[in-house]
């Protein structure tokens, strides 16, 4: 298994946006699973929902807006630019846009991500492409199953 995989648990590993890359990287050898979002519309909002297993490593597709994720259930250990911090449930964040993570769930993990959507479309391509910037596709690894 990668290193980038194992020590995403352990200090001392280096934070930045290229970290989050290389562990994008060496997912992407590994056997993927598939973890089903939800999605939830009211007006002017878009929320999108996975569950994420315990032992799962994944990466993010990168939020072209600023947004609120929240932690409903669970613990994860995610890597941005800004560090690596342990996420515990219940727990509500600003994303600022542009942020790439990766993530290991230490539990099963819900995490929701909620976006403005002032159009109040519910095309899933459309909003991709009003959400989401050009970046390599959200990693998920059966070996250490699978930001989102």
């Amino acid at each position: 298994m990668s290193s980038e995989i194992t020590d995403l648990g352990k200090d001392g590993i280096t934070e930045s946006r290229s970290d989050v890359e290389r562990l994008e990287s060496a997912l992407l050898g590994l056997p993927q699973i598939d973890i089903e979002p939800v999605h939830y519309f009211s007006e002017g909002i878009y929320a999108r929902e996975i569950t994420i297993p315990a032992g799962t490593a994944l990466t993010g597709k990168v939020h072209s807006t600023e947004h609120l994720n929240i932690v409903s259930k669970g613990r994860i250990i995610v890597i941005t630019e800004d560090g690596k911090e342990e996420i515990i449930a219940p727990r509500t964040m600003v994303c600022r846009a542009g942020t790439k993570r990766g993530g290991y769930a230490l539990e099963d993990t819900v995490w929701t991500t909620i976006h403005a959507n002032p159009s109040g479309t519910r095309d899933l391509v459309q909003l991709e492409s009003e959400l989401i910037e050009t970046t390599t596709p959200l990693i998920e690894s059966e070996a250490t199953k699978c930001l989102g």
